[in-house]
């Protein structure tokens, strides 16, 4: 399945240049959408919450998770500028929709240089809205969202998007509000250490965008207080957390990386990932013939734990891999992987093995989540079939 990304060095057109007054009190005449309808009468909508903070990998994960649900996709909602000449961050295939929750910020890019507060902050958010949207959509309603530019941080037309079997919403609070939170069948944590985020930072705004090494620091300080306050408080409410650390393996070694999957026990219609015996502490260091490590090598753990006052299983990765196509002898020690067959983790990880991470254990775990949410969808959806078999 392919995956378009929309983006724009110009302002778009039919954007709203706002003062910072909130998108509710303006009432647009006509709005951009699409006219898929992917849900069945009947079929009903399983929401996924994807949690992490700015430049954290969420645009890599959901292409991995969209990717492994299939489906022919449309792209972005409205064609982007080709094909309607405006702004979206909303992606949707016949079978997924991910939506970006930055089209719920209550005050344009304009509007927070006013109120001086971050978009992190709750007070720049519209949780009423965002509620009342996502319970719609999960009851598999039409709904007309607004859309933040990210170009040029104004709030524009509203768009119209239809309900489809999976729902995706990605961003700084999905979280956050209890209300939203209880809607989500499934709910994710992307969760980056402060020294690995820095490094991707620097390698992202340095090196892509010409920022400077002082202004990146500023940034990342100005941010952290209300990212400790608002946003990192959410792995608490996340039935998997994906934790990426600086390796152990070598010293002052800042590119090796070291990832953890700590899984919740306990979430209805979804069950750990286990290395060799489910339940054993396991230390597994598999470089030699089978698997070829480059300095400092590779290193797997498993075990249990626990995570927030919660029982968790973890399975961790230290290391990088040479070869992808070797993967398929790591995949062949782990069980309940939710894969439909014998190399299929291997052969995803082949298909995106240029997407950033592809070689170390964020990629690895990002494809292994998206297996074990594709098996949580498809037990939602045959139950809800019986039901609807009963009923009938």
């Amino acid at each position: 399945m392919k995956l378009f990304i929309v983006s724009s060095l110009v302002a778009t057109a039919g954007a709203w240049t706002l003062s910072p007054t909130r998108l509710a009190s303006f009432s647009p005449t006509t709005t951009s959408g699409t006219s898929l309808s992917a849900l069945k009468p009947g079929e009903k909508v399983t929401l996924i919450g994807v949690a992490a903070d700015s430049g954290c990998g969420k645009s890599t994960f959901m292409r991995r998770l969209t990717n492994i649900f299939g489906g022919e996709t449309v792209g972005p909602l409205g064609g982007g500028f080709d094909g309607g000449g405006w702004e979206t961050n909303t992606l949707v295939s016949d079978q997924t929709t991910v939506i970006c929750l930055d089209d719920f910020h209550a005050n344009d890019r304009e509007g927070r240089k006013l109120t001086k507060l971050t978009a992190l902050n709750p007070k720049e958010n519209d949780f009423d809205t965002m509620y009342q949207m996502l319970s719609d959509l999960k009851n598999g309603k039409t709904i007309s969202k607004p859309i933040y530019n990210h170009v040029n941080g104004t709030l524009d037309t509203p768009e119209t998007i239809e309900p489809t079997p999976i729902v995706i919403v990605e961003g700084l609070h999905p979280m956050y509000d209890s209300r939203v939170r209880d809607l989500l069948d499934f709910s994710l944590y992307l969760d980056i250490s402060d020294e690995v985020k820095f490094a991707w930072k620097i390698q992202r705004d340095m090196e892509e965008r010409g920022h400077s090494l002082e202004s990146i620091q500023a940034s990342i300080e100005a941010r952290k207080p209300d990212f400790d306050a608002f946003i990192a408080p959410q792995k608490e409410f996340s039935d998997l957390t994906i934790q990426v650390l600086p390796t152990q393996l070598a010293e002052d070694d800042t590119k090796t990386l070291r990832v953890r999957m700590i899984q919740k026990e306990g979430v209805q219609d979804f069950s750990p990932c286990y290395l060799f015996d489910e339940g054993s502490e396991i230390d597994w260091k598999p470089c030699g013939k089978k698997l070829s490590c480059s300095f400092p090598g590779i290193q797997f753990k498993y075990g249990s734990d626990t995570f927030y006052g919660n029982d968790v299983s973890v399975i961790e990765m230290d290391g990088s891999f040479d070869n992808l196509q070797e993967l398929v002898y790591v995949e062949s020690h782990l069980s309940n992987t939710a894969t439909k067959f014998y190399g299929e983790l291997t052969q995803q990880m082949l298909k995106l093995a240029d997407a950033p991470g592809s070689d170390n254990g964020t990629g690895f775990f990002q494809t292994l989540a998206s297996f074990k949410i594709r098996e949580l969808y498809e037990k939602r959806a045959a139950a809800n079939k019986a039901k609807e078999k009963v009923a009938a």
